[in-house]
């Protein structure tokens, strides 16, 4: 359990500087234990690259932003091979992609080959230029933003690049006492005030949390649940002739995979050795809702993802 303290301690230190986001935070760990990649979706100005930033600087990682932009190009991120004269020869430089924690800023602004490049980055842990295959660090994580204001000049992410990730989690404004809190935490900074030590927790101890994630036990009707819940999606009629209605496309595999481990690691983070109940709930909309398409006649009325997932945890029974 030593390791478990390590990241509780990781957490609650990583609340005391990103104020009033401890989803946020919380979401960010998990996928980080789980080895997921997250989408985060906020207004500018939510501590969206403080909080990878933070995070990089407590554990044994680099950290990389890549903004993106309509003209960014693949080998902007992937790198790209240069020739060197002194030589004559081609060398491969490498790209930002290869850090262990990588921001990538308002992922919804580069067109389509460059988000290509990257689902490969993110799904195979690796990177293809020319005839040559590169390996990513072990320890790597892709965290990307989307700036739900504004929506000129963006590309939609294509469903597959959506399910690579782990969560979807929708951040919004803080309340007034953590406005507070960030107001007098700035002054602080201003005057360049030291925050407490912290012992950086190392990637051998990052691998090691993953494999005593894997042994958290779950009980056989929480994994029902979640193979029913999945199901659900994909063959609504038992459940509702609405819900038959407004569903395009159910959950994919993947999606029951990160259900379990994000449970798991939910579990685990809370100090326990089984699944509960609420470690499932605490889960369910970030891991499902971007993977949960309305249908046609559900965008027309404005139902959403999240508001199918809510009926469907109110009539799929826990078994």
């Amino acid at each position: 359990m030593a390791i478990t303290q390590d990241f509780q301690r990781l957490l609650d230190y990583m609340n005391t500087v990103i104020v009033g986001q401890e989803d946020l935070v919380r979401k960010l760990i998990i996928a980080l234990l789980c080895n997921g990649h997250l989408l985060v979706e906020g207004a500018p100005g939510l501590a969206k690259t403080k909080a990878i930033k933070m995070l990089s600087c407590l554990i044994e990682a680099k950290e990389q932003r890549i903004q993106f932009t309509p003209d960014l190009l693949p080998s902007d991120i992937t790198g790209s091979d240069v020739y060197r004269h002194e030589t004559h020869q081609f060398y491969f430089q490498k790209g930002p992609i290869f850090n262990n924690l990588i921001l990538a800023d308002e992922i919804n602004r580069a067109p389509a080959k460059v988000q290509s490049a990257l689902l490969e980055a993110m799904g195979e842990r690796q990177v293809t230029v020319g005839n040559t295959t590169y390996k990513l660090p072990d320890l790597f994580m892709v965290m990307a933003t989307q700036n739900p204001i504004e929506q000129e000049g963006t590309y939609v992410l294509p469903e597959a690049q959506l399910d690579r990730f782990l969560f979807y989690v929708k951040i919004s404004y803080p309340t007034a006492e953590a406005e507070r809190k960030i107001l007098k935490l700035i002054r602080q900074e201003e005057k360049q005030e030291p925050l407490p030590e912290f012992k950086k927790i190392s990637e051998r101890a990052i691998m090691a949390a993953r494999q005593d994630i894997l042994d958290v036990y779950m009980s056989p009707e929480i994994e029902e649940y979640i193979i029913q819940l999945v199901m659900a999606t994909r063959d609504p009629s038992p459940y509702g002739e609405d819900l038959s209605k407004y569903i395009g496309f159910g959950v994919s595999p993947r999606g029951t995979i990160a259900l379990d481990i994000a449970a798991r690691a939910a579990a685990w983070l809370n100090g326990r050795d089984y699944v509960a109940p609420e470690d499932l709930k605490s889960i369910v909309f970030d891991t499902l809702r971007h993977r949960l398409l309305p249908s046609f006649e559900a965008k027309a009325v404005g139902v959403t993802s999240e508001q199918l997932l809510n009926t469907l945890l109110k009539r799929v029974p826990m078994v």
